[in-house]
């Protein structure tokens, strides 16, 4: 098996809050990351898909073709976004990172043009990072 990875950007803004909860409770658990107005992160996203090279190309996946996928799929919704309030996929959630790295895997799968997807890693930080393989 080959594993062919694509690495992606993107800003967008979001607030840590749980609805339910009171705002002692909200500034508790999410500090900082509960500000009202927001805050923002920029983004990387690594896409790996895994596969057997195709004898005729070599490709496991046509890169071209990936960063269409990702660009459509994913980027063209979040880039520049309030990920609480303008993302379908995440309406309802606390977006954290892990809960994007999943929304992002569930706007993917099925879409990837040959091989399967394996992962999704997710940079909110160059030292957070979640990692989700569905």
């Amino acid at each position: 098996m080959v594993y062919v990875t694509r690495k992606e950007h993107f800003s967008a803004a979001h607030r840590l809050y749980n609805p339910e909860w009171s705002d002692e409770k909200n500034q508790e658990v999410f500090g900082k990351c509960n500000n009202p107005a927001g805050h923002g992160h920029n983004y990387y996203v690594e896409v790996t898909v895994v596969g057997e090279p195709d004898p005729e190309t070599g490709y496991v996946v046509d890169l071209k073709l990936l960063k269409r996928v990702i660009h459509d799929e994913v980027l063209s919704k979040v880039d520049h976004k309030n990920l609480n309030e303008d993302v379908s996929f995440l309406r309802g959630k606390i977006p954290t990172a892990e809960n994007i790295a999943v929304g992002i895997w569930e706007q993917l799968i099925g879409k990837i043009p040959s091989g399967s997807l394996h992962s999704v890693k997710l940079y909110e930080t160059e030292k957070n990072i979640v990692e989700y393989r569905g």
